[in-house]
């Protein structure tokens, strides 16, 4: 006989139990609350029981107590009588399929993304260049696509922001005026980028969003954990990776409409620092990406301490919540907590805005979607307990996970082919040697460039029976629907050729590059980057 609770998890029990049906869970989310009232526990939740159905979950553990979602749980009375007061029937201890990532590399797989992906428009955020500076950052790009040049690390941006100031009259017809003051603000921010940590974040490999959607031998999809701790200390780069990666998800997988299961769940912790001092143009394309993402089988559950925290365009598409205690000790507190209550569906033996303030730890308001995409009467509720070890775990423990994991080898060896550094610099060698040929390439001679990688191993889930699904135990990742692009043009590269076969004499020149346009000879970048006129050509 099926289960018929095949197609949903529980959440908590109040009057009644409350399931997030699977169905609607792409219709996104909220979880909020004061610090200390259990929104890490209900992220915890809602992530074992998504894996469990076969789901993908994608979030970061900001403050390292998430990392036990790896281990199974110990022996803890209070977490067995809750089971029992719940009737969670088959309630046990269990560690769910895990894979760690960390952009500094240091606890878990190394997460990297090219200069061309990031876009000028995410990295003028990340830089909080000014509408000048950005529009000069919108002019190096341009170029960078014009002359085939590949931005891959920080280092390619250097070179090719002094070779625009070398250039700068010359360029003025065409681009525009270039702004000394302004290429060296940008040069200086930059190198705050490097202080902090940043340069390990740009360059090759990148990551491949296939590989946040696996699923594991038992048909349990795997929790993908971002160690954001050391992230954390720059919030704005915390933020700018995670908008990055939701508008590449975004970018890349294909319409689906409305499945019967979510393709990737993407918990957005501390959601408040993307939206501190945004622009209304960042605020607006968040809020297409959020409406539009739906389509394509990813849901986004926001996690933050206050409703207020999002905007009301935002806030207006999250359909299932859970309101953790408020604490209403300020005027804003206060405005929060009526705010947060009126967004409920009214329950008549309920009285919200004075429940929020006096909900326990592990207590919350939910309300969920139901089957025909309708919020339910919102419900004090416990939530479930989880299965999984509660708290962080240790280094030895941490290391044993990514040395099962299947990308283990994969992303650790940083590649630094030839991209915009090593062909200016190659330029500019054989500008003071001798004079260029009037048949040679760019570069002054014939030489082919070799633009392409070649493509990485299929990973296998590694030891203890668990693996990516397939025959055997032994599986493959799943591969991501194309969309008719090139991989090489996706990211940020160029097909296999000779610099001579591409551009050749100046009277072909014009027809080399509009021919090139049209086989993906420009950098791609996120659908963020449409902001400001740098989306796809």
């Amino acid at each position: 006989m099926a289960d018929p609770n095949d197609g949903r998890i529980l959440v908590g029990t109040g009057e009644t139990p409350l399931y997030l049906t699977l169905s609607v869970a792409n219709r996104h989310g909220l979880i909020a609350g004061a610090t200390g009232t259990g929104k890490s526990v209900t992220l915890r939740v809602l992530a074992e029981g998504l894996s469990s159905k076969g789901i993908p979950v994608f979030m970061a553990d900001v403050k390292g107590d998430l990392a036990g979602i790896a281990e199974a749980g110990q022996p803890n009375p209070k977490i067995e009588q809750r089971a029992k007061d719940q009737n969670i029937a088959g309630f046990q201890y269990t560690a769910f399929p895990t894979v760690f990532w960390d952009v500094f590399g240091e606890q878990g797989h190394p997460v990297r993304a090219t200069i061309s992906e990031m876009g000028p428009f995410l990295l003028a955020r990340l830089m909080q260049l000014n509408e000048t500076q950005t529009g000069v950052l919108n002019l190096v790009f341009k170029l960078a696509d014009d002359e085939g040049l590949l931005l891959i690390d920080l280092k390619d941006l250097r070179a090719l922001l002094a070779h625009v100031g070398d250039r700068a009259k010359e360029l003025t017809t065409e681009y525009g005026n270039v702004s000394a003051a302004s290429l060296g603000a940008i040069q200086r921010a930059l190198l705050v980028l490097e202080q902090q940590g940043a340069e390990k974040f740009f360059g090759e490999p990148a990551l491949s969003l296939a590989d946040l959607m696996m699923t594991d031998a038992h048909g349990r999809g795997a929790i993908n954990v971002l160690a954001a701790d050391k992230l954390m200390q720059n919030p704005r780069l915390y933020a700018t990776f995670l908008l990055w990666l939701l508008s590449e998800l975004f970018e890349e997988l294909p319409e689906i409409g409305d499945p019967d299961k979510p393709k990737l769940v993407f918990f957005f912790d501390e959601a408040h620092l993307l939206f501190e001092d945004a622009p209304k143009a960042l605020v607006d394309k968040v809020e297409q990406v959020v409406r539009l993402i739906r389509s394509k089988g990813v849901g986004v559950y926001f996690v933050t301490q206050n409703p207020l925290d999002l905007p009301d365009t935002v806030l207006g598409q999250l359909g299932n919540r859970v309101q953790h205690a408020l604490r209403a000790f300020t005027p804003r507190d206060q405005k929060a907590v009526r705010a947060a209550a009126e967004t409920f569906r009214a329950n008549k033996g309920l009285d919200v805005a004075s429940v929020i303030s006096e909900l326990g730890v592990g207590e919350a308001l939910v309300s969920m979607l139901d089957e025909k995409g309708t919020p339910a009467i919102v419900q004090r509720a416990w939530i479930r307990p989880p299965e999984s070890r509660l708290g962080a775990i240790a280094p030895d423990e941490r290391k044993a996970v990514i040395a099962a994991s299947p990308f283990k080898g994969r992303y650790e060896q940083a590649v630094d082919r030839a991209s915009a550094y090593e062909a200016l610099n190659q330029q500019q060698g054989q500008q003071r040697q001798q004079p260029v040929p009037a048949n040679a390439g760019p570069w002054g001679g014939g030489r082919t460039v070799d633009w392409g990688a070649p493509p990485p191993p299929k990973p296998v889930w590694g030891q203890g029976g668990v693996g990516p699904t397939g025959s055997g135990g032994v599986g493959t990742v799943p591969r991501m629907p194309q969309q008719q692009r090139d991989d090489t043009s996706r990211r940020g590269g160029r097909q296999p050729q000779s610099v001579a076969e591409a551009v050749t004499k100046s009277l072909a020149r014009s027809v080399a590059s509009s021919i090139g346009s049209s086989i993906g000879r420009q950098i791609i970048r996120g659908v963020l980057g449409s902001i400001a006129g740098s989306g796809r050509r």
